[in-house]
């Protein structure tokens, strides 16, 4: 059993005992927390929740929904839904903050709480911080039997979603019509299931080859959407005549291509595409976290732009995003975050801007794909026993490597040309996350290779 505390919420396994696993006492506790902190952050006794379809889900929604009411806050219940759906609700709601109920791409025993603040937008470092303490400390006061909140649902919210995403002025729901794709999607039975086939009827797709598209949270496969877990998808891709696959993990918030002959399109590149076609549109700054792909820096200064790099997590990218007035953003793990929109990875939003990227250029996905650079990601880890002090070994390799560029707000990134390495530290465990980047598979993992044995000395040294 696991329960992992952080500043972004609460996730665990279901089951076993209070403290150990996401037991219904460890849900209470921690809805009481963050319901208490939005009443005195917002003084406004209103919050939105939706969930995705795993299992769990309906159990820790009704846990939620009551510890909510018991504090005298008004709950809106979005039923099933996706993370961005309800990151969208939250301000037209008027509510003091949102919660959704997922683990995202974790396995099904896992479940989560995500905590938004009063834009829809994910919690800051701080405010993290805060709810655990007042979590830790039992610091929050019920309501007394007359103040009790209420509990609404509204289960029309993807509709709206829906129709927001055709009400963006780059997604062009003509030219996708007149392409006439053939698409295969993979919704891993969660709420995507739902909400891509009402998009792309939307956007004019007739032809849909729904897979895994029952939302009742019994996966299939392995929930992350990376190649090794979409062999599925590729099959099918590979016997019939389709134009594309497309692929969301079970809250659709992380969003993956597939190529017509049953290749990934890679989802480093969702981003890289998906901007390439707003700059083209709109010219502007973009910003990604450091883990990932050079390739979104390259199409960027091509367009006139200016890249900038943020620490790893969607809120820093966020905050990065507004400080440059970036007009396209996120993580290179399939997430978009396109600020015409709002300030969250939406898989809906991408869905629709890429499609109409891909409609206008009147080619092939894979050729589409071949018009950017391409770079390899090897993604390795070095475990280190206890009692070595790994701020210390990342310091040693910065030393190392002075004369290269590098970046430090988020562990050490050093930069070799048009080659690179991030070095993070694990919060939990005495791990050093190496990822690296190159032309070439062999070479990123050559570079990766040649760090792991710099770190070893450094310790053998120590």
């Amino acid at each position: 059993m696991a329960l992992i505390k952080s500043i972004s919420g609460i996730r665990g396994t279901i089951g076993g005992k209070p403290g150990e696993g996401l037991t219904p006492l460890d849900v209470v506790k921690f809805s009481a927390a963050y319901g208490s902190w939005v009443l005195q952050n917002t003084n406004n006794p209103k919050i939105v929740i939706g969930r995705d379809a795993r299992i769990s889900g309906e159990m820790v929604s009704k846990l939620v929904s009551a510890t909510l009411q018991g504090l005298g806050i008004d709950v809106i219940d979005l039923g099933l839904s996706t993370t961005p759906t309800v990151e969208l609700a939250v301000p037209l709601e008027k509510a003091g903050g949102g919660i959704i109920l997922t683990a995202s791409h974790n396995p099904m025993q896992w479940n989560a709480l995500k905590l938004l603040n009063d834009k829809g937008e994910f919690i800051s470092d701080a405010e993290g911080k805060d709810i655990l303490v007042k979590a830790d400390q039992d610091d929050y006061h019920f309501a007394e039997v007359k103040k009790l909140g209420s509990y609404t649902t509204i289960d029309d919210y993807i509709d709206r979603h829906v129709e927001h995403v055709l009400g963006l002025k780059l997604v062009d729901k003509e030219a996708i019509a007149a392409r006439n794709f053939k698409v295969v999607i993979d919704c891993v039975n969660s709420t995507g299931g739902i909400a891509l086939p009402k998009l792309l009827r939307a956007l004019g797709v007739e032809h849909i080859e729904e897979m895994f598209c029952t939302p009742d949270g019994h996966f299939p496969h392995n929930p992350e959407p990376l190649p090794e877990n979409l062999r599925d998808i590729s099959e099918k891709l590979k016997k019939g005549k389709f134009d594309l696959g497309i692929v969301v993990d079970p809250d659709v918030d992380r969003l993956c291509f597939m190529n017509e002959d049953g290749s990934p399109f890679g989802e480093e590149y969702t981003l890289v595409a998906v901007a390439d076609y707003v700059l083209s549109q709109t010219p502007g700054n973009t910003v990604s976290n450091l883990s990932s792909t050079r390739a979104l820096r390259d199409v960027t200064e091509k367009r006139g732009g200016v890249y900038e790099a943020a620490a790893v997590g969607e809120v820093n990218v966020v905050n990065k995003m507004k400080e440059t007035n970036a007009v396209i953003g996120g993580e290179g793990n399939g997430g978009v975050i396109y600020p015409e929109s709002h300030y969250g990875r939406d898989a809906l939003v991408g869905i629709g801007l890429f499609l109409t990227h891909l409609a206008k250029f009147g080619k092939s996905i894979s050729r589409l794909r071949a018009t950017y650079p391409g770079y390899h990601i090897s993604k390795n880890k070095i475990e280190l026993t206890p009692e070595i002090d790994v701020d210390a070994v990342l310091e040693a390799i910065k030393k190392k490597y002075s004369k290269q560029p590098i970046n430090d707000i988020d562990g050490v990134k050093i930069e070799f040309d048009k080659e690179w390495v991030h070095l993070r530290k694990s919060n939990t465990e005495p791990i050093i996350r190496i990822y690296s980047e190159s032309e070439s598979q062999a070479t990123a993992e050559h570079l990766a290779k040649k760090i792991m044995q710099d770190i070893k000395e450094v310790v053998t040294a120590s």
